[in-house]
């Protein structure tokens, strides 16, 4: 077969290495979805929670981002990547079992969920850095908006068949007990790992360097040009926002509304479906409009999809809600590979485990203050001034971005650094980002 031909197949079939990491992401995630609808119904239904519990409970996973992001990505930047992911994803296939298992003992506790969710969550800080930074090691730079896309494209079907199938199996066999699908997922993803073929060498790691020196120095790079400090502020501020609105759409749906674990499950599936259909056609809308249009405009459809949630009632009145998540997914899709390919096409390979981690810790720790924040909206304001709370917290993000120092720029890769001759090839070579815009 020919070079041409063979660049005409799809990159999870004619990249091995890829294709195991892509089978490893989509299976992760889709017991991640899982997870996501069965521990806020653990804590509804088996546990009787307050609202406000159940509001900060959905915060505790993504509470290390937060806390530990910038130690854990200076170890992913000095270890070899697979170890940390293999090691990272056993623990936490045990954190998530021993939950139906006390089930079954019957000694389940809110401070069990909460311990649990937390210990995850630092599970998952570890493995989705170190996975970040193996993407361009499995790809080409050529391929990187592909590999984006085709990952961020399968996450969301993973994802919104894990929500599918999570509020069903929590339905039928309760909500402990779908963790089991978790466990299963985590499985498969540990295994596609463990067949990855992709040769890492050693970091460097000189004796005098210092865990708070290399913190601050891809702190530093986060915030060192235009560009990556303007995808900072708008996914914090989307984040901030948008966790709001999600977390929040679990009380509403409910308790509100009364409806099923099940119809919470298909309601938060047609994000991930949207999203799905964002992401396999992320490669061909950047191309024809711009990926710095697209990341400038992708965000205000997802304030208007968010918005429908206002709008929902029991039984056909969940319509909205459908088209609304999935206009969401969709555009969330869009912005997510256009900001993620940037980022690796930029920055050194060095330093991808830190600026993952620096970027993480601000946008992904929104998620974390978002859910304490959801918790104390929903005693103030109630469910639905909350999640009205959270659209126009979210809506400040594609202002930002339409209105900001990048509101001209056609394409984010106008913006990259010129290369020597001969640097081409895998990740990011050794180039710096452009110093400023």
């Amino acid at each position: 077969m020919s070079q041409t031909e063979a660049t005409k197949k799809p990159l999870v079939l004619r990249n091995t290495n890829f294709r195991r990491l892509w089978l490893s992401s989509t299976a992760g995630i889709f017991g991640s979805a899982v997870t996501s609808v069965a521990l806020p119904v653990i804590a509804v239904t088996e546990l009787d929670a307050s609202n406000a519990t159940v509001a900060v409970l959905s915060g505790m996973t993504f509470l290390p981002w937060l806390l530990f992001a910038l130690p854990i990505g200076v170890l992913v930047d000095r270890h070899r990547r697979r170890p940390l992911i293999v090691i990272s994803l056993t623990v936490r296939t045990l954190l998530l079992a021993s939950l139906p298992v006390a089930w079954w003992l019957g000694v389940l506790s809110i401070a069990q969920l909460f311990l649990v969710s937390f210990g995850a969550g630092l599970a998952a800080v570890f493995f989705t850095l170190a996975e970040q930074a193996l993407v361009p090691l499995a790809v080409n730079r050529e391929e990187l908006v592909e590999g984006n896309g085709l990952m961020t494209g399968s996450g969301a079907l993973g994802d919104a068949g894990g929500r599918a199938a999570g509020g069903w199996v929590t339905d039928a066999w309760g909500a402990s007990n779908a963790l089991l699908l978790q466990v299963s997922a985590s499985v498969v993803s540990l295994m596609a790992i463990l067949r990855l073929d992709i040769s890492e060498s050693r970091p460097d790691r000189p004796k005098d360097r210092k865990v708070v020196r290399d913190m601050a120095e891809g702190l530093r790079y986060t915030f060192s040009t235009v560009p990556l400090r303007m995808l900072l502020i708008t996914g914090a501020l989307w984040n901030l926002g948008g966790n709001i609105v999600v977390t929040l759409l679990v009380l509403l749906v409910l308790r509100s509304l009364g409806e099923t674990a099940g119809m919470l499950g298909l309601l938060t599936a047609a994000t991930a479906v949207g999203g799905t259909v964002g992401g396999l056609s992320a490669k061909a809308i950047t191309g024809r409009f711009g990926s710095g249009r697209v990341w400038r405009y992708s965000m205000f459809p997802v304030v208007a999809g968010y918005a429908s949630l206002l709008f929902i009632s029991p039984g056909r009145g969940m319509t909205a809600g459908f088209i609304g998540l999935f206009i969401a997914g969709f555009s969330i899709s869009l912005n997510i590979v256009v900001s993620t390919t940037f980022r690796q096409r930029v920055c050194p390979p060095e330093l991808l485990g830190r600026l993952g981690s620096a970027q993480r810790m601000v946008t992904w720790g929104m998620l974390a203050v978002a859910a304490f924040a959801a918790g104390v909206l929903v005693e103030l304001v109630d469910i639905r001034g909350g999640i009205l709370t959270g659209i126009l917290v979210a809506a400040l993000a594609p202002l930002t971005a339409a209105f900001g120092p990048l509101r001209r720029v056609r394409d984010l890769a106008d913006l990259e650094p010129a290369r020597a001759a001969g640097t081409a090839g895998n990740a990011a070579g050794t180039a710096r980002p452009a110093s400023t815009v």
